[in-house]
């Protein structure tokens, strides 16, 4: 047993992962919902301790990341991956229709008279705005609120680095900055633990998704699923270009990205895989003080494979309805999908919602979403792996750009005797 267990440990997180994978997809399609049952506590165990260690890492990476940098250069940094973000979003979303309008999906199907689906509620973007400033602390903790822990964690990052800065407490800031970032090392210690569990956690959620799905599913909405599959896989080759138009080495982007992206596609949760996606920006060598901003932002507000998902459920439902999509429709939902993918951060329910906010602002029937209920998973299983991958890409391209920016300051510094 002993040897058993040593064979595990020292084996490669990737390949245990992948064995999981197929292993799981393998045992739900045989086994069905009775093997589903059995194994669902197994998954949801996996998925309990990735949050559980979402607000310290949040937390303490991303105040430690700040008292590695200066506020100029993260402000630089901000901007940037803003404007990536958005960027990106509006491709994703592109990208998702030009597929759609080659294979039109949901060509053939009919919409039931009785098909319903409930929708959250939308708070609306000023409301999300609000909710970055918790009221209470420990209730955004609690939640926990991912936007208000990043907003917390600023704040009193910020400070910190102030107070280290100053003649008077300089001293004193030393010891808390000590103090964080010790607490930060002790988080990655538990983190390297519950990485030995994510194998046998992805099993389990993989063969109880395929258990409870079952194959007659798939082959119901196939179309629906493959078309989906597609625009992901050609938004996968644009993260390639801007990679490489930017110096990142893809191949060791791709090395390293493997573990977070097959993770995200078991757990369905962006932000429970945060903990798999910092281990994977800190491996690729990325700066503490651009990974500990971008990776937690963008696990709230960067969702480009739910932008697709948009994409391709508008050009389903219009070809259900039969009215398919003319080109200013196609404009108008490449610009609310990118507004409502960024507006609908930390919404319980965000892809519903932002579906169902695209859909009534093009007259899209909602009623549609129905049909796409019984693939929510296999669906979303693709749409948040391609979150996590679009998070991390923009991660390694802001990197290298601030290396660049940081060259090209440091040559700008010389004396021109030296550079003469």
């Amino acid at each position: 047993m002993k040897a058993v267990l040593d064979v595990y440990l020292k084996s490669s997180l990737v390949l245990r992962i992948g064995i999981a994978l197929v292993l799981g997809l393998v045992v739900g399609l045989l086994g069905g919902p009775v093997v589903a049952e059995w194994l669902n506590p197994l998954g949801e165990l996996l998925l309990r301790l990735l949050k559980f260690l979402i607000v310290p890492i949040v937390l303490f990476t991303l105040m430690v990341g700040i008292n590695q940098a200066n506020l100029s250069s993260m402000g630089r940094v901000g901007r940037k991956l803003l404007g990536f973000y958005v960027l990106t979003s509006a491709l994703a979303i592109t990208v998702g229709l030009v597929v759609a309008s080659v294979f039109e999906p949901g060509i053939g199907l009919d919409l039931s008279p009785s098909a319903s689906v409930e929708v959250p509620e939308n708070p609306g973007f000023v409301q999300v705005l609000l909710s970055i400033v918790p009221a209470n602390i420990v209730e955004a903790f609690a939640k926990p609120n991912l936007l208000g822990i990043i907003f917390t964690a600023i704040v009193f990052g910020i400070a910190l680095l102030k107070l280290r800065e100053s003649d008077t407490h300089g001293e004193a800031g030393a010891r808390v900055y000590e103090v964080v970032s010790g607490l930060n090392e002790v988080t990655m210690k538990v983190m390297a633990g519950v990485l030995q569990y994510v194998p046998i956690g992805v099993f389990a959620i993989v063969a109880s998704t395929a258990g409870e799905q079952g194959i007659a599913t798939i082959l119901a909405l196939g179309d629906m699923v493959m078309v989906l599959y597609l625009a992901l896989g050609v938004q996968l080759l644009v993260y390639g270009v801007l990679m490489r138009l930017n110096g990142v080495r893809l191949r060791d982007f791709i090395r390293e990205a493997r573990a977070p992206v097959a993770t995200a596609f078991a757990t369905q949760s962006s932000s429970g895989t945060l903990p798999l996606t910092l281990n994977a920006a800190r491996r690729l060598g990325i700066p503490q003080s651009i990974y500990g901003f971008s990776l937690p932002l963008g696990a709230t507000i960067n969702m480009d494979g739910a932008g697709i998902r948009i994409a391709i459920s508008a050009a389903f439902a219009a070809n259900v309805v039969g009215v398919p999509l003319d080109v200013v429709t196609m404009l108008e939902i490449v610009l609310i999908g990118t507004l409502a993918s960024i507006g609908t951060a930390g919404v319980p329910g965000a892809g519903i919602v932002m579906i169902a906010t695209v859909f009534a602002q093009v007259g899209l029937p909602i009623e549609t979403v129905a049909l796409l209920v019984s693939i929510d998973a296999l669906v979303g299983m693709g749409a948040t792996a391609m979150n996590v991958t679009g998070d991390l890409a923009c991660t390694s391209v802001i990197a290298r750009s601030e290396q660049d920016d940081e060259a090209v300051m440091e040559r700008s510094s010389v004396p021109e005797k030296v550079l003469s």
